[in-house]
């Protein structure tokens, strides 16, 4: 699998490490109750298609969101974490 990281170009797979779903990007606020921490913590989806996944690429120390088919591990597109979490 190749991964474009937005720091260094497109890349082997094997240089990055998956470090899951993209949904911690979209953390509950501190004071949204115990029901909203539980789902975010506790409960993912194992979608069978196209998905958002966070990575780490090593060598530049980038975290990077990854948009894949998970069925046919095609990446989409590719951007820096910092870039989607504001």
């Amino acid at each position: 699998m190749r991964i474009t990281c937005p720091h260094c170009g497109e890349r082997d797979g094997r240089e990055f490490t998956y470090r899951g779903h993209a949904l911690a990007l979209r953390r509950p606020a501190p004071d949204a109750g115990e029901a909203a921490w539980d789902d975010y913590l506790h409960n993912r989806e194992n979608p069978a298609g196209d998905t958002s996944d966070l990575w780490y690429h090593g060598p530049c120390g980038a975290w990077i969101k990854v948009d894949r088919n998970t069925l046919t591990h095609t990446v989409s597109g590719s951007t820096l974490a910092a870039k989607v979490a504001r």
